[in-house]
């Protein structure tokens, strides 16, 4: 790549460069996450059911970057709008119900949708253009989601200590990126280890991908050797982000993080939890949050997809809840763009500045 060394934070960090509406294609176009550090190919979404599927069939993935795709996607629909008030009114409520069903789980999704659609019907029903005002407003949004990342980074690099070899599992995303560059830059040398994240090995690919290229060494382990390399003192932190956290302090990320998250509990070891922009303040406690069920197919094959190579015999059963939920005592922290809070005093995020 013929970026210099200073231009990759900005590179792993801002969104644009991975989904963004073309008005030229007039689509969406994405990074397609399935196959990308092998192959860098975009996929261009003309379609609310396009970007819909393409959400669903993990082109896209991370919590925020699929609630971003998924407002894009009603902004398509609002420049494609048919017939009188009423009845665009009513096809881009029927859009956004499409989007909001893609994937249950991670909450950015729930905020960004419904206020894309308020944003496109306010400029309907005042003679305005839908689509210009949706898209501004989900623009902005990942320009805001590019300034949180960072905020949190920098916050996260304050808890690292020089030599830390530190796990992470499936995708932290932007924060942990800044977080690694931070702490470079201030001197601190870190080590990161991540497991592999089956069925979709989104640490082997993407985490692996983007510490290479911050030039962080990175060490590659399968989803169950944590709880052993933490038992003989080969790990010292874990950190992760979360696709929800509630407003006592539980967190949702990728299934298999309550396990590192015990182990780490019972070896002593901080859990560190990158929360971006802080709690969601419609999730009470963890039994709040609904956990996508995936295709139980999807743990046959070796990057979820049929048609890649299968790893278990015909004739068997599969399970995939996708995403798992860990209390707050299990947590040291939970860090945002707004600071270091206690999971316990997590509610405070909304008073902070």
């Amino acid at each position: 790549m013929n970026e210099t060394i200073h231009d990759i934070p900005a590179l792993l960090a801002d969104r644009f460069k991975t989904l963004r509406y073309d008005e030229e294609a007039q689509a969406v176009v994405v990074l397609d996450r399935r196959k990308y550090p092998f192959a860098t190919e975009y996929v261009a979404l003309r379609t609310v059911e396009e970007v819909a599927r393409a959400i669903e069939d993990m082109v896209v993935q991370g919590g925020p970057p699929l609630a971003y795709v998924a407002g894009l996607g009603l902004a398509l629909a609002a420049r494609n709008l048919t017939g009188n008030t009423d009845s665009r009114a009513a096809q881009l409520e029927q859009a956004a119900q499409r989007l909001l069903a893609t994937r249950p789980t991670a909450d950015d999704l729930n905020h960004v949708v419904p206020a894309t659609l308020r944003v496109a019907l306010d400029a309907l029903r005042s003679g305005e253009d839908a689509f210009a005002a949706a898209l501004a407003y989900v623009n902005g949004q990942i320009q805001r989601g590019n300034d949180v990342s960072r905020a949190c980074g920098e916050h996260a690099a304050r808890l690292l200590r020089d030599g830390d070899r530190i796990l992470t599992h499936c995708i932290a995303g932007a924060a942990l990126c800044w977080m690694l560059w931070t702490a470079k830059q201030n001197g601190k040398h870190v080590e990161l280890v991540g497991c592999e994240t089956r069925p979709y090995f989104q640490g082997a690919r993407l985490t692996a991908a983007s510490a290479r290229e911050l030039g962080i060494p990175f060490t590659l382990i399968t989803d169950g050797m944590a709880a052993h390399l933490m038992s003989i003192g080969r790990l010292d932190k874990f950190i992760c982000a979360a696709d929800r956290i509630t407003l006592d302090g539980h967190i949702t990320n990728k299934v298999g993080t309550l396990a590192h998250a015990i182990a780490a509990h019972h070896f002593g070891k901080p859990f560190y939890v990158l929360g971006y922009d802080g709690p969601d303040p419609q999730t009470e406690t963890g039994a709040h949050i609904p956990i996508e069920e995936r295709n139980p197919e999807e743990v046959f094959y070796a990057r979820g997809e049929e048609g890649t190579v299968r790893t278990a015999i015909h004739g068997i059963n599969g399970y995939y809840p996708a995403f798992d939920v860990t209390p707050p005592h299990l947590i040291s922290a939970i860090i945002t763009d707004r600071g270091i809070f206690a999971p316990h005093a997590i509610r405070e995020y909304f008073a902070a500045t």
